[in-house]
């Protein structure tokens, strides 16, 4: 038996779909896109939304939409995917790298304060393994300083917030992605959804290289004419992968209590563990559960991560590591003069963390397989003196809205 850390659940009726369209008129920009379009931000609760081929598209695109420029500085955590940062990147802006909290692994409020000067314009905050930010705090923040909020919720579709899902709370935009691994799957796709009609229809301009129309709408009103007033970009997404979203998305209340199910199950069978701790959570959120982290510290322990993650691969284990902090890659650290110690918080949790096989389909006996097994493995690496030690400093989070004195 092999269990990867993530994997796509495609249904019968997830194909029917498909071939439903394979069947029809549109294959690339057609009716189902506005469809997916209407039923995504109706479940998220937003006013717009922009279906783009991927969760990077809908960075870049969200980007643009707010101007970001060169001069720019964006705000964005180091323990998220490259694309977070490189989104900003691409619009010439400059990325500045804030700490994240150390229990959460989230973007830390305060340290996102220390890093704001005359040059930022916008701070992006990363839903991590799929838990919200403390956005509280940083819609507070956003508004003090009058920057752009944006929510990368790429791993968080359908996680909740004081009461309001994703996407539909205080980000000025919130963009996902529906790569196999995440909650819904287009194969490769993302959305981008907003409460603001020009930002909307900016990145709708921009994920058709800035053209004013569409091919389906010019065949529709009988005309070819049409202007490019941006430039932009080919980030359409088909109506093939839309049809996939729109049967996926009926299908992610019980795709969630999937990952809720096998991360109680996890939590369950790792509590009182001194070896391994599951990241925390906090009381006000609905977590989606897209990762499920452990934080494991090496450095006590007789072998190194690189050796634990073989072993476990040989057993039949597929681990992974979200992720090597973004200001630590070479092109970082030579474009941007970034170094070790930038952020010494996420530094460290990335020496310690640990992504389990968490997805739809696991069954209860790969839950428990994979979590005895874990176990097992670092039992043996943990030298006797220290079995009965708990090798982890204990860890505070604060809100900005709770007393820090």
């Amino acid at each position: 038996m092999f269990v990867p850390y993530g994997r796509q659940t495609i249904t019968e009726k997830d194909i029917q779909a498909v071939m439903a369209v394979l069947q029809a008129d549109y294959l690339t920009t057609g009716p189902k896109v506005e469809e997916f379009e209407a039923r995504f931000s109706e479940y998220v609760d937003a006013s717009y939304a922009v279906a783009v081929s991927n969760g990077t598209a809908a960075l870049h695109a969200a980007m643009f939409a707010i101007g970001i420029g060169p001069g720019d500085e964006v705000i964005v955590p180091p323990l998220t995917f490259a694309a977070t940062a490189n989104a900003v990147v691409y619009q010439g802006g400059t990325p500045v790298f804030a700490d994240v909290s150390p229990d959460t692994l989230l973007i830390d409020p305060f340290k996102v304060i220390k890093k704001i000067t005359a040059k930022t314009k916008a701070i992006i905050a990363v839903d991590y393994a799929g838990q919200p930010c403390d956005y509280l705090s940083l819609r507070l923040i956003a508004e003090e300083n009058n920057l752009y909020l944006i929510s990368d919720a790429c791993h968080a579709l359908g996680a909740e917030y004081r009461g309001r899902r994703t996407g539909g709370g205080p980000a000025d935009i919130t963009v996902f992605s529906f790569h196999p691994v995440k909650h819904i799957t287009t194969g490769e796709g993302g959305m981008a959804v907003t409460d603001q009609k020009l930002l909307a229809d900016k990145m709708k301009l921009f994920r058709n290289h800035g053209i004013t129309s569409d091919h389906r709408s010019r065949q529709e009103t009988g005309t070819w004419y049409y202007e490019m007033t941006e430039l932009g970009y080919n980030y359409r997404l088909s109506d093939i992968q839309c049809a996939l979203g729109i049967s996926q998305l009926e299908q992610l209340p019980d795709f969630l209590s999937a990952r809720r199910k096998i991360a109680r199950r996890y939590d369950k069978t790792f509590f009182g563990q001194k070896i391994i701790r599951p990241l925390s959570s906090g009381s006000d959120i609905f977590h989606a559960y897209h990762l499920y982290v452990v934080r494991i510290d090496f450095s006590k322990l007789k072998v190194n991560r690189k050796t634990v993650f073989k072993k476990l691969h040989g057993q039949g284990i597929g681990t992974n590591v979200h992720y090597i902090p973004v200001h630590l890659h070479p092109f970082y650290r030579e474009r941007f003069n970034t170094r070790k110690g930038l952020c010494p918080v996420a530094e460290k949790a990335y020496d310690q963390i640990l992504s389990l096989p968490i997805f739809p389909s696991m069954t209860d006996e790969q839950v428990d397989f994979c979590a005895e097994t874990v176990i097992e493995v670092m039992e043996s690496a943990l030298p006797e003196s220290s079995v009965d030690t708990d090798i982890f400093e204990p860890f505070h989070h604060i809100s900005l809205g709770e007393s820090h004195a």
